[in-house]
């Protein structure tokens, strides 16, 4: 049956490649399995996999490892490489098309991806750099990133896009227009909000603001307790702030 590989194929993988449990399931995840039993496409069900692994942010490394341990469940040395090919081939055309559209949404949360957010970022760079700022740096033109991680224990589908659906409303009606945000993948996501203000009040009002949307939704159960909000600020270098992005998102 498929959702026996499936869960196979998940133990494997979390209890060796995966970094964060809460955000391996995907439905491509069941197309793959079903084909590889029941000799069917599988390399088109790679190619969806390798663009949602992509589209979530998932480096290929662990993409590829992940389909390694796939094939390890059902006996096989590695993957074949015409399967591997589409994964991959999926994989770069979710991360091209992200970058291309900047502001696609993540039908969850209804929040830009983190690739939108990676261009935001390196507009703030750009222009904390420009000769007609008195600033020389980003954390002098001032903004920091607000990190949201509402992520606990494994849930299934329908709870996460519930509790993603959620955390994005209240983020929106915290922070509203001006302020660039994204889902980061897994429970994760982050504002890019301005440093000279008093970032207290609106941490306070979030927190509430997702609390009460979490029990409208009745998924206060999937949600970390205490929600974690925390301030990040921006490092020297667009590429440092990229990083942190991963670090941040997948610990």
């Amino acid at each position: 049956m498929p959702a026996t590989l499936r869960e196979r194929w998940r133990d494997e993988s979390v209890g060796s490649v995966w970094r964060r449990p809460s955000d391996w399931y995907h439905p491509a995840v069941d197309a793959l399995a079903l084909a590889l039993l029941s000799s069917g496409d599988a390399v088109g069900a790679a190619t969806e996999l390798g663009a949602a692994r992509g589209y979530d942010g998932v480096g290929i490394g662990e993409t590829l490892d992940d389909l390694a341990c796939l094939y390890r469940t059902l006996g096989a040395a590695e993957p074949p490489m015409a399967v591997t090919r589409a994964l991959c081939e999926g994989w770069a055309d979710a991360q091209a098309g992200a970058v291309v559209t900047g502001a696609a949404l993540d039908p969850e949360s209804g929040l830009p991806s983190r690739q939108y957010l990676a261009l935001r970022l390196a507009e703030t760079y750009r222009d904390a750099a420009l000769p007609t700022q008195r600033a020389r740096s980003v954390a002098e033109v001032g903004h920091h990133l607000v990190i949201i991680d509402v992520a606990t224990g494994d849930v299934d589908p329908f709870t996460r896009a519930a509790r993603s659906a959620a955390v994005g409303a209240a983020m929106t009606d915290t922070y509203g227009d001006g302020h660039p945000m994204a889902t980061l993948g897994g429970g994760v996501f982050a504002v890019l909000a301005r440093a000279n203000e008093d970032p207290h009040p609106p941490l306070e009002a979030l927190h509430r603001e997702i609390a009460r949307r979490c029990e409208l939704l009745k998924v206060r159960s999937s949600v970390r307790q205490p929600v974690r909000v925390w301030v990040e600020p921006l490092p020297t270098t667009h590429e440092q702030a990229l990083r942190m992005l991963d670090r941040v998102a997948r610990p």
